[in-house]
């Protein structure tokens, strides 16, 4: 199975000055404005590596979920917060990690098994896969 997700983004004048927008496919992002000030500056407005880290959080949480239903624990509530962090090197920008904090609500389970699901999501999580960076991932359970 393939399967092959769209976003494209527009850009217009020089990096300090310019303006941006970035759109999805499915509508989930349309013309979301983003710029110099949004990436570098924390102004509101969204940013590469906050979607980046939005993915990333999401595929992480389903992941869990799906190793941990292999292992017949259906959570309450997996919470996954993304942070990315985009660190200037060389004179240039680069995402050196991004750190996955998550936290686990699944009464009465295991914590082995637990554990076991969080090392099968750890390492097969596309997102973490696909990211050319250093991945740490964090466990609370409650």
């Amino acid at each position: 199975m393939s399967i092959k997700r769209h976003a494209s983004a527009h850009w217009s004048g020089n990096l300090k000055e310019g303006k941006g927008t970035i759109s999805s496919d499915s509508g989930a992002l349309s013309d979301q404005p983003f710029g110099f000030n949004t990436r570098f500056e924390d102004k509101n407005g969204t940013n590469p590596e906050e979607l980046i880290g939005a993915a990333h959080a999401g595929c992480f949480a389903m992941a869990f979920a799906n190793e941990l239903s292999s292992l017949d624990v259906v959570p309450n509530d997996v919470s996954t917060k993304a942070t990315v962090q985009l660190e200037e090197i060389d004179g240039g920008f680069k995402i050196t990690r991004s750190d996955i904090d998550v936290t686990l609500d699944a009464p009465g389970a295991d914590r082995s098994v637990i554990d076991k699901a969080f090392k099968a999501a750890e390492d097969g999580c596309p997102v973490s896969n696909a990211l050319n960076a250093e991945v740490k991932v964090t466990l609370t359970v409650k």
